[in-house]
């Protein structure tokens, strides 16, 4: 090599194990993702008064996430009815303003409706058939459910709160009729568990891949912690 001749390039570096050269490296899992163990028995009592079972459970659960609606009668005589928004409703408008004018997400509200977000998805859990575990307002159990706190300034545009509810449309769409489905699929699973105890395995996937779903799309135009489009897929 002649005097005064740089020396050539280093070769790139290879390719991460297990990815082939030219291939796109694999996406990164979404921010919000849920599991729920396989059980591979389910009591045929409990699963047989399951509608009864959850009723106590749901109250609990409907005063923590419902509105309330109020009637009056002025003092014309004139009727007035006013109506207020749930813990989840209010939290989605004050995160959204949070988000708008300050470019702020309140860690202590992402965990509360984080916490509130898991204790739903158990109640929903054990109404469809999927776990025996009567469901615990502190314990995930069965079900494993995180959402990934977001980087306001990196992960959230300001503006993007205000539409991601309408961008979800399609979303709304697919899941009614997932929803659907899984009614019927319920009901199936219902006598198959009370015959065999067991939930037929491809049944509770797609039951769980709906409630994944529904928790995509949550987390994207309600909870607002990701600008990222939730995926049209039951995995």
């Amino acid at each position: 090599m002649s005097q005064g001749t740089p020396p050539p390039p280093p070769p790139p570096p290879p390719p991460p194990s297990g990815v082939p050269v030219g291939a796109a490296p694999p996406a990164a899992p979404y921010p919000a993702r849920l599991d729920v163990r396989y059980p591979e028995r389910l009591n045929r009592v409990t699963t047989a008064f399951r509608i009864v079972l959850v009723i106590p459970i749901a109250i609990l659960l409907g005063i923590l996430t419902g509105g309330g609606t109020q009637t009056v009668q002025t003092q014309s005589g004139e009727w007035v009815t006013t109506t207020t928004a749930g813990i989840s409703g209010s939290l989605f408008f004050a995160t959204l303003l949070m988000i708008l004018f300050r470019r702020r997400y309140p860690r202590w509200w992402f965990d509360f409706a984080l916490e509130l977000t898991r204790f739903s998805a158990r109640v929903g859990a054990y109404f469809v058939l999927l776990t025996d575990a009567y469901p615990s307002t502190v314990e995930q159990q069965d079900v494993r459910l995180d959402v990934e706190y977001p980087e306001v300034e990196r992960d959230l545009k300001r503006g993007m709160p205000l539409v991601k509810w309408f961008l979800a449309i399609p979303h709304y769409v697919v899941l009614l009729f997932l929803f659907i489905g899984a009614f019927f699929v319920v009901i199936v699973a219902w006598f198959a568990i009370l015959f065999t105890g067991r939930y037929p395995r491809g049944m509770f996937d797609y039951v769980v891949g709906v409630g994944r779903w529904a928790l995509r799309v949550d987390a994207y135009a309600f909870l607002l912690t990701t600008d990222r489009y939730p995926p049209f897929s039951l995995r």
